[in-house]
């Protein structure tokens, strides 16, 4: 026996209990949101519905040819993942001639997201060959052979009589023979304002590079590249933590190389390890500039390294998935940025809106035509589904910078549809068990566990193609890929913890349970089959000509086959016995068959003629009527016979 805390109606209390309780939550954190972190109560909006931001890139030429198709691919390609990485959605990508590159993004981009856009994220190792405060560059650095003494308050270009070739070759990226005498004048009359304009992050890679540190606190001389960027396999940004484990709250990026960065890196730490300051440092340059130069401290052999500087989480964050989609393979420059309008407009949204809700009117009038009032069901639960989806897409919209986009307002209204395809189900499976003769209660319970196994196939398949969409798809497709798989989960979740409680619920009532015509699930319109003590009880002769129809459309052959037997049986017993073998009767006596005489033999004539026939004619008469069951059976009935 089932305890009272096990009990349908016991259970659905419950998992109402906790969707309410996850209703409640999502309502909690959209309010603190528009309390305290700038959130609003109304999702936003795509690039096709509110307008936004367009900024066109233009290449920097190192050797004056334009870019290859090739490499202007592989920069949207590596853009895209960038802005996506930003959370900024359905943002719009493309080529504009054989030079340019048009980023359309929502809305006002902020300085981080337009950084993601226009740096290259070119990130190379070099050693550390000079190092001088930027407002009294240090002499100490000095070329190898005599150079010509820099002019004071010459500019940053190097005079054309100095020469540029090492006066011995270098043995390694730490050789001073690197710093030739055009070299030291740069070096020497370098400023980092002019950090920009001199275009350093377009130094070849087998030279050496003069230039400052991020802050332009530092100039220094960098050996040739000796590890790529490429070589990268891995960027994670978080905090530094001491040697005791302790979180020092200053942020940092950790590198993971691939197996070529590794015995670079293990080889080149294991050399700077012991030479002298400067030297002993080893600079992470990205796009041209110093981040960090840490003195090696220990040779690095495992491939995994830290960079730590002035970060804060967002630059650490924006740095590290910089590192990991890759460096552009050319650099670009923000040629004009401009403000853009709707292509559709909010009159658009408008429209869909109108036709999701004339979607949902005619949902609405076909379960309550379907379904009497039992469709109230259908229409409560999809108001809670539609209260929960509204809260994860704007929960989703400030916490992730997910934008609802036309495209995202499609696969909404699409999900009314398979919403109520469920409902659809599971009522349908209940209707079948009160075709077989069970109790509402009874019939709730088991149409719901074979209508789960249905509406688990069916989402599963409506949840694979959602992300087999999203991961293929780029721009609005993924919008409506996104809102496709977000309403199929929900409406499991609706499914499981509203709707089948619901019913639970319901079915304790006596409109319900007793099956009211209004109810939806009266079983004398639906052909219920009475099936003995305890099942659903109706009245025979109450059944119409409709639902006779039904029940005997709906039996299985063995029960058909059963009443043919029951019919064919009845009749012999009142007709079997001919009327021309009756005979009078006295008064106060039940009339005997010629054949049949109590206790008195039958005499010679009757017995050659009379009986045999009549033996023969009834038992032919029941062979033919009476079906064969066992081949035990039939030698019984004939014996009788």
């Amino acid at each position: 026996m089932a305890t009272r805390s096990t009990t349908p109606a016991r259970r659905a209390v419950r998992s109402l209990s906790w969707l309410l309780a996850i209703v409640i939550l999502l309502g909690a954190l959209l309010g603190a949101g528009a309390l305290f972190w700038g959130w609003k109560l109304a999702p936003q909006l795509g690039l096709d519905l509110q307008g936004g931001t367009e900024i066109i890139l233009t290449p920097q030429l190192t050797n004056g040819k334009p870019p290859t198709t090739d490499e202007l691919n592989q920069a949207v390609s590596i853009i895209r993942q960038r802005v996506d990485a930003a959370g900024v959605s359905e943002s719009e990508i493309s080529t504009q001639g054989v030079n340019n590159i048009v980023v359309s993004i929502p809305g006002t981009p902020d300085a981080a997201t337009l950084q993601r856009i226009r740096a290259s994220a070119k990130l190379d190792f070099r050693a550390v060959i000079c190092a001088s405060s930027a407002t009294t560059p240090s002499a100490a650095c000095t070329p190898t052979a005599p150079t010509a003494t820099p002019t004071p308050g010459a500019t940053a270009t190097p005079a054309p009589a100095l020469s540029d070739t090492p006066a011995t070759t270098p043995t390694s990226g730490s050789d001073e023979a690197w710093v030739t005498p055009k070299v030291l004048n740069t070096y020497s009359n370098f400023k980092c304002s002019t950090l920009t304009s001199v275009d350093t992050n377009l130094a070849p890679t087998n030279k050496p590079l003069v230039t400052c540190d991020d802050a332009g606190t530092t100039v220094y001389v960098l050996g040739p590249v000796e590890v790529n960027g490429a070589t990268i396999s891995d960027a994670t940004a978080s905090t530094i933590t001491s040697s005791q484990g302790v979180s020092t709250g200053q942020w940092a990026v950790n590198l993971t190389f691939n197996g070529a960065g590794t015995a670079a890196f293990a080889k080149i730490s294991s050399r700077i390890l012991t030479l002298t300051p400067p030297r002993n440092q080893f600079a992470a340059v990205l796009d041209g500039k110093v981040i960090t130069a840490p003195v090696m401290q220990a040779a690095i052999t495992d491939g995994k390294a830290q960079i730590s500087g002035s970060f804060t989480q967002a630059t650490a964050t924006s740095l590290a998935d910089q590192l990991k989609f890759g460096a552009l393979p050319i650099g670009f420059k923000v040629q004009s940025q401009n403000t853009i309008a709707a292509t559709l407009g909010k009159s658009q949204l408008q429209n869909g809106l109108i036709a999701g809700g004339i979607g949902l009117l005619l949902v609405v009038i076909y379960s309550l035509f379907q379904y009497r009032l039992l469709g109230f069901v259908t229409i409560l639960s999809l108001i809670v589904a539609a209260a929960l989806t509204y809260e994860v897409i704007d929960f989703l919209s400030w916490q992730n910078g997910y934008r609802l986009s036309l495209a995202g307002v499609a696969g909404l209204i699409v999900a009314i549809g398979f919403t109520a395809d469920s409902f659809i189900v599971y009522f349908e499976r209940i209707r079948d068990e009160l075709r077989d003769g069970r109790a509402l209660p009874g019939a709730v319970e088991a149409g719901w566990k074979r209508a789960l196994r249905t509406i688990y196939a069916a989402k599963t398949v409506n949840l694979l193609s959602a992300i087999v969409l999203f991961a293929v798809a780029v721009g609005n497709v993924k919008g409506f890929a996104l809102t496709l798989g977000i309403t199929t989960v929900i409406d499991v979740l609706i499914v499981i913890m509203f709707t089948h409680p619901m019913l639970q619920l319901i079915a304790q009532t006596r409109f319900f349970s007793s099956g009211h015509p209004l109810s939806g699930l009266d079983p004398n319109a639906l052909g219920a089959i009475y099936r003995g003590r305890a099942e659903f009880r109706f009245d025979p002769a109450a059944r119409g000509t409709g639902a006779s129809r039904e029940a005997a459309r709906r039996q299985t052959i063995a029960e058909r086959k059963a009443a043919e037997l029951a019919a064919a049986t009845a009749k012999p017993q009142k007709s079997d016995i001919p009327e021309r073998q009756l005979v009078d009767t006295p008064p106060g006596k039940s009339p005997v068959s010629a054949v049949d005489t109590s206790n008195e033999a039958p005499s010679a004539t009757e017995s050659t003629s009379t009986g045999p026939t009549s033996s023969s004619s009834a038992a032919t008469s029941v062979a033919r009527t009476q079906p064969k069951r066992s081949s035990k059976s039939s030698r019984t009935g004939g014996k009788k016979s």
